[in-house]
C-alpha cells in the first residue's frame, strides 16, 4: 500500500495511474476503522482498478470541541487493517496540508440540511461538505463510496455532487451491525460495557417502528420510540423523525404511497449515536 500525506505526491501518482485508464475508488474516511468502512473499500476495489482511502478528522465537522479531541486516531492500527485488505492508497494528510488558508465557503443545500443532524449540529454538513469537495477536487475519482449511516450526509454529498457538477458517482452502501444489531460507528469502542449492552436497543426499537408504522401515528410512535428509550438510564433520545427519503422533510403521513426513513439520535452516556431503518 502507498501511503501520501501531501498533496502533490498524490497527484503525481494519481495521474501515472489515469494515464492508463485506470478508475479510482474511494473511501473517504476519519480513520478508527471497523467493518463497515472495510465493506466500503471491498466494494471500492472490486468495482474499480485502484483503491483509495482517506483517514482524515476533519475539525469543521465538529461543534464540539471535546468531541473532537476525543475522537479516536489509531493510525498505525489503521494502516494494518488497510494492508489487511490490500488497499492500494492511503491519503493521511494533516490539517495544514487540507486547509492551508481559512475555508469560508457556504454552501446551500436547498434546506436538506434544515432537519435532523442539521437542527441539532449547525454547520456540521458545511463543514463536511467543505472537506468533502476539497477531496474530490485531489483525487477527482471515478467513484466514491459512503455508508447509509450517514444517510442525511448521503443524500446532502449527492445534492453537493449534483449542484457543483462534480465528476464523481456517488455509491450508497448498506449499514453493516454487530451481530446484535447495533451499526458499526467508531464511536462505539467509547462505550462504557454497561453503555454496550444497552446500545442495541436503538436498533430493536428501529426495526420494532417497522413493524407498526401502518398501523400508528406518527404521534404514537414517537411515543413509543420516546418512552422505550427513556427505561434505560445511559440511554437519551435527541431525536426520532420520519421522513421523505428524497426532500428529507418530516413526514405527518406514513402509507404505502410514501417513501420514507426512520432516522434516530441518541446519547448512549455521553456518547452520540446515530441509526435509520427505511420503510
Amino acid at each position: 500500500m502507498n501511503i501520501f500525506t501531501k498533496i502533490s505526491e498524490l497527484k503525481e501518482h494519481l495521474s501515472k495511474i489515469k494515464e492508463n485508464g485506470s478508475t479510482i475508488g474511494f473511501v473517504p474516511t476519519m480513520g478508527a476503522l471497523h467493518a463497515g468502512h472495510l465493506s466500503l473499500l471491498r466494494q471500492a476495489k472490486q468495482e474499480n482498478d485502484t483503491s483509495i482511502c482517506s483517514i482524515f478528522v476533519n475539525p469543521l465537522q465538529f461543534n464540539n470541541s471535546e468531541d473532537f479531541r476525543k475522537y479516536p486516531k489509531p493510525i498505525e492500527n489503521d494502516i494494518d487493517i488497510l494492508s489487511s485488505v490490500n488497499c492500494d492508497i492511503l491519503f493521511n494528510p494533516s490539517e495544514k496540508e487540507i486547509y492551508p488558508e481559512p475555508y469560508n465557503t457556504i454552501f446551500n443545500f436547498n434546506d436538506l440540511d434544515k432537519y435532523m443532524e442539521g437542527a441539532f449540529r449547525p454547520g456540521h454538513f458545511n463543514g463536511v461538505a467543505v472537506v468533502v469537495k476539497r477531496l474530490f477536487d485531489i483525487i477527482e475519482p471515478d467513484n466514491a463510496y459512503f455508508g447509509e449511516k450517514d444517510f442525511q450526509q448521503l443524500t446532502i454529498i449527492k445534492y453537493l455532487v449534483k449542484t457543483h457538477t462534480i465528476p464523481v458517482n456517488i455509491v450508497a452502501c448498506p449499514i453493516v451491525r454487530e451481530t446484535d444489531g447495533l451499526a458499526m460507528s467508531s464511536r462505539n469502542t467509547r462505550l462504557t460495557s454497561e453503555e454496550r449492552k444497552v446500545a442495541p436497543l436503538i436498533y430493536q426499537i428501529l426495526s420494532e417502528v417497522k413493524r407498526i408504522y401502518k398501523s400508528k401515528t406518527i404521534e404514537e410512535i414517537k411515543r413509543f420510540v420516546e418512552d422505550n428509550l427513556h427505561k434505560f438510564q445511559p440511554m437519551k433520545l435527541e431525536y426520532f423523525e420520519i421522513v421523505n427519503i428524497e426532500t428529507l422533510e418530516p413526514v405527518s403521513v406514513v402509507d404505502d404511497s410514501s417513501s420514507c426513513i426512520a432516522c434516530i439520535a441518541v446519547y448512549v452516556g455521553n456518547i452520540r449515536l446515530i441509526d435509520n431503518i427505511k420503510f
